[in-house]
């Protein structure tokens, strides 16, 4: 999987580590490894599925939130790899693509500063592409054969719905995380369900649920910030918040949590 990111993908070994939350240097060495592994092998037989719908998803990720656009290029595959066989997860993967593309030109503002879900132009989003999701999803759940990927778009299609932030149903975003750790436990998976746990129950509680998540997660110290923040604790969002700035890994998103250190550090 990390060898096709990297030969397929065109992903740095640094972008592949980040996804997969291990070291660049174990990166490069798994890269490696998987580079002799293959040496003789022929490559024109069909991949395992679940492999190559990891694949994309990375791709994908990589292009929505990185420095590298490559979620158009990683949209048109899986497009073709649902038009090529007839798999629930392939065509959850497909509308979750679909759902966050649609937010795409909202998410940042004229100057390429990152605009957070809650204060984006929703009239910015591209309802026909979040139609296609929708349907595409509605049609992968009537199998009755839910996977992770159709977890995730099922997600992905309650924020779609909502007219705005607080309107969204966070009981039944927390009801398909709790579907999504069931199928993989993942601790991004546990971190965006405390969030959702915060808005839906309290933002204490979305603490407490943040707990067991691990500290060196990335993005973490930024959850607890906006869980603080939540609350009404300003001096420990502030503070968390600058922490989040240090270790982000991106200038956009490096600048945003500075900015949000910044304001809530002013007269309150």
């Amino acid at each position: 999987m990390a060898l096709t990111l990297r030969a397929v993908g065109g992903l740095t070994t640094r972008q592949i580590a980040r996804a997969f939350l291990v070291p660049e240097a174990t990166m490069a060495q798994r890269i490696s490894r998987a580079k002799r592994t293959i040496t003789g092998e022929r490559l024109d037989r069909p991949g395992d599925v679940a492999t190559v719908l990891r694949v994309l998803y990375l791709v994908f990720n990589e292009g929505y939130t990185g420095e590298v656009d490559l979620a158009e290029e990683a949209l048109r595959l899986t497009r073709q790899l649902s038009a090529a066989i007839d798999h629930p997860e392939v065509r959850g993967l497909l509308a979750l693509m679909l759902l966050h593309h649609a937010r795409r030109a909202a998410r940042r503002d004229d100057d390429g500063e990152l605009i957070p879900l809650a204060r984006q132009d929703r009239s910015r989003w591209d309802t026909r592409a979040i139609a296609e999701g929708v349907a595409i999803l509605q049609a992968a759940l009537a199998r009755n054969e839910v996977g992770e990927y159709q977890a995730q778009a099922a997600i992905a299609a309650l924020h779609a719905d909502a007219p705005s932030a607080a309107a969204t149903d966070w009981v039944q975003v927390v009801e398909w995380y709790d579907e999504l750790l069931a199928l993989n436990d993942s601790p991004v998976a546990r971190l965006n369900r405390a969030v959702a746990v915060g808005h839906a129950v309290g933002p204490r509680e979305g603490l407490a649920a943040l707990e067991p998540v691990p500290r060196s997660l990335p993005r973490r110290t930024a959850a607890e910030a906006y869980l603080h923040e939540l609350a009404g604790d300003r001096a420990a969002a502030a503070e968390l918040y600058g922490l989040a700035a240090q270790a982000a890994t991106s200038l956009p998103e490096r600048r945003y949590l500075g900015r949000r250190a910044g304001a809530l550090r002013g007269p309150g």
